[in-house]
């Protein structure tokens, strides 16, 4: 499971890698298109010395535009809403996308894509021993762990034999025969120390020490609920 965690990470890592890197291109294209715009706009203004937005603006303003790709694909505005004489130059979103350069995130998504289906297919096969693995020693099984009622043993997904302690165990059987997974402290105390009149550290002990083993074998945590319970609960990250 370790192996599904580092790998649904790598995914996220592609994924986040690829939307900033795309973006990173867009932004940088964006203003170097409005900086050629404003450029060109002021001397077109300042060449014709008139307030007035006429074809021949237009066309002056096209001529200076330096990054040819603009050419027809800018317009001019004017801002009536002041006093003064205000024009601006504009672009759209899709233009300025069109002429950055998303080749390096292109490449990203292809391999997000690729690594996407990887991790799909590990899942599937997990699935497919997990199958495999309750068809062969009976039982039921939940996030990955398989509880077998023949030999009274836990088997991973990959087939392998859990090995547990003896209370660790009978804890873990405790919650698999739970229709809801989930156990009192004072229950799960009463069943493993009965002639103890506190076992509650003794309780956080075993908790303490099953969990790494349980979420290392399996998708399969122990969460604590409001300091009364514990609750078997599957890892959708993993899931």
């Amino acid at each position: 499971m370790k192996k599904q965690r580092c790998a649904i990470a790598a995914l996220f890592a592609l994924i986040i890698a690829s939307s900033l890197t795309s973006l990173g291109s867009y932004r940088y294209t964006s203003r170097l298109v409005n900086e050629d715009m404003d450029r060109a706009l002021a001397r077109a203004l300042a060449e014709q010395q008139s307030d007035v937005i006429s074809q021949d603006t237009i066309r002056t303003f096209n001529s200076y535009l330096q990054i040819t790709a603009l050419r027809g694909n800018a317009t001019l505005a004017v801002d009536t809403r002041g006093q003064q004489f205000k024009a601006y130059a504009r672009c759209s979103e899709a233009t300025i996308f069109r002429l950055s350069d998303q080749r390096p995130a292109t490449v990203l998504w292809l391999l997000t894509v690729f690594w996407a289906m990887i991790v799909w297919h590990r899942r599937q096969q997990v699935a497919a021993n997990e199958r495999l693995t309750v068809a062969a020693h009976g039982g039921n099984s939940f996030g990955g762990l398989t509880y077998s009622e023949a030999d009274s043993r836990f088997y991973a997904a990959d087939g392998n034999v859990v090995q547990l302690t003896p209370m660790q165990h009978q804890l873990m059987e405790m919650f698999f025969r739970s229709p809801s997974h989930a156990l009192s402290k004072a229950e799960i105390c009463d069943a493993l120390w009965p002639k103890k009149p506190d076992a509650h550290d003794t309780l956080y002990t075993l908790v303490r020490r099953l969990k790494p083993v349980i979420e290392h074998h399996s998708q399969l945590r122990i969460e604590s609920d409001r300091s009364r319970a514990y609750r078997l609960t599957v890892n959708e990250i993993e899931n």
